[in-house]
């Protein structure tokens, strides 16, 4: 059984990074809402309480009974975490002009303890706080403090709960705060005695031998997207119940350009038992005259749903559904705030589970993005698609502007895939998170040779991110862009203009629908 640290999320935008660096110590960590702690055995070797958008001192705060978690494993309070042991046990927690953001320093460590081993006594940390502690329940002592605040870190006195237990007021899972890593490691490895073992390897083990137990004798149908997720999420299925895993690629006409060969031909290199299905007309005739973006979007996930249900009728007996759903989308459907209206629809294939009456099987549904690309490598899948950039599930279908014709997009295919090859030539490809062309529904003038053109727009997009939550365009070589807009132009007959977009995420959007 694996060591896990319990992160209990009050609702703070970093509960996310907490659990993300703890398992970059190679410790597997699981977020919940404070409010559903699970049954706690001894696999959970530590408890992390996040920060909150809420202040303790709010009567909409998030409250949870610490004596439940008190004694069973070392406890670290995060932010509004510290700030609730502080308040719970009867100590003083106020806004107040000392109040921190941004960076600061930890001018005064008042003790030696293992959890600032290795931690220099100015080290910079970041503060994210309105409320501050002014006096400490006496079940606890002043640890460090800054030039502003006299508490910003503090521990139990003498074991008094049977465990360890630690507050902070500064955020160590992010990267202003130098030794943040350092004091995770403090109290991850060190004090809660975490062995530091959940490898890439030790997961695909586990979870082939868990995936043989969960689906028997049974056989199990998933569709593929040529993306990193769901060729991972097969080839653990694969690896677990062989040919019992029936796959489908489907070619919806939105595809870039030799992308349903190229992918096709890569799954059948592994091994996998997977049918290549064209269903390009069937797409194309249920999209025409439709312009408004979501309707679009709809339309791509009825119409999928219609030609997965009939590839299935061809298959008997089978009873388990595999989808290549992640973490942040589990994390998501139960967060604090209540489960997400749209969760990656178009992603989790919705609607076939209930049209199929198939039970779920998930292999990466506790792994982030980043960790699913590791164990993809462990699996030895292919470079081109563990490298791929995202692509939206709509595919082309939102990056064509107004209605969709096969015209437009054939046009779109050659100039994104002039894009794309283009990156990959002058090794940018993968200093870039994700990149794609759009073509807007606008012409404009322009003059080849001796003639006047009448012509579309094309932009090119790139941007640079870790989880696309957040993203920055990149800044591309402006001699690449000059090649990149004339190889286009000169190529592309129906695309006499091609932009770059500068915009940030937010307030745009990576994708233009």
């Amino acid at each position: 059984m694996n060591d896990k640290i319990l992160i209990l999320d009050f609702g703070s935008q970093y509960t996310q990074l907490i659990a993300r660096r703890v398992r970059e110590l190679q410790v597997y960590s699981e977020i919940v809402p404070y409010n559903k702690i699970p049954q706690l055995n001894d696999s959970y070797k530590g408890i992390i309480l996040s920060g909150s958008p809420f202040s303790v001192t709010d009567e909409r705060a998030l409250r949870v009974d610490l004596d439940r978690l008190m004694g069973r494993a070392p406890l670290l309070g995060i932010c509004y975490g510290a700030q609730y042991l502080a308040d719970f046990y009867g100590g003083r927690v106020e806004a107040s002009e000392k109040r921190e953001y941004g960076k600061a320093s930890l001018g005064t460590i008042l003790a030696p303890d293992p959890f600032f081993a290795s931690v220099p006594a100015d080290s910079q940390v970041w503060m994210s706080h309105g409320d501050t502690i002014t006096k400490l329940p006496g079940e606890f002592e002043v640890l460090a403090g800054t030039e502003s605040i006299p508490v910003a870190a503090f521990r139990s006195r003498n074991g008094g709960f049977g465990q360890p237990v630690y507050g902070i007021q500064f955020h160590p899972e992010v990267t202003h705060s130098l030794h943040g890593r350092q004091i995770l490691r403090n109290f991850v490895i060190d004090i809660c005695g975490c062995k530091g073992d959940w490898t890439p390897a030790h997961f695909v083990a586990e979870t082939v031998e868990q995936l043989r137990d969960q689906i028997g004798s049974d056989r199990v149908l998933m569709a593929l997207s040529g993306g990193v997720d769901s060729t991972v999420g097969a080839e653990l299925l694969h690896r677990a119940i062989g040919d019992r895993l029936h796959c489908f690629f489907v070619d919806n006409g939105l595809l870039r350009k030799g992308e349903f060969e190229q992918v096709l031909a890569s799954y059948q290199t592994m091994g996998l038992n997977i049918k290549g299905i064209d269903a390009r007309e069937h797409f194309y005739t249920e999209l025409a005259g439709v312009s408004d973006p979501e309707q679009k979007r709809k339309i791509i996930g009825r119409v999928f749903i219609e030609v997965f249900e009939a590839a299935a009728a061809e298959y008997e007996d089978i009873t388990f559904l595999g989808q290549g759903t992640i973490y942040p989308d589990v994390i998501e459907s139960v967060s604090v705030h209540g489960p997400s209206v749209t969760i990656k629809s178009h992603h989790n294939v919705g609607g076939l589970p209930d049209i199929l009456k198939l039970k779920i099987v998930e292999p990466l549904r506790m792994l982030f993005k980043d960790e699913v690309r590791r164990v993809g490598r462990e699996l030895d899948i292919p470079a081109d698609i563990l490298g791929r950039h995202p692509f939206p599930g709509p595919g082309l279908g939102i990056r064509i502007l107004g209605d969709i014709t096969p015209d437009k997009v054939s046009l779109l295919q050659e100039a994104d895939a002039i894009f794309i090859n283009n990156l990959k030539k002058y090794d940018l490809y993968d200093q870039v998170w994700q990149a794609g062309t759009v073509l807007l529904p606008i012409q404009s003038v322009g003059v080849m040779g001796d003639e006047r053109t009448y012509e579309k727009t094309a932009v090119l997009r790139a941007v640079s991110s870790t989880d696309g939550m957040t993203a920055e365009w990149s800044r591309l070589p402006q001699d690449f862009l000059a090649t990149v807009s004339s190889e286009i132009i000169n190529n592309v007959k129906g695309i006499n203009r091609v932009v770059y977009d500068i915009s940030t995420k937010p307030p745009a959007t990576i994708e233009w629908e």
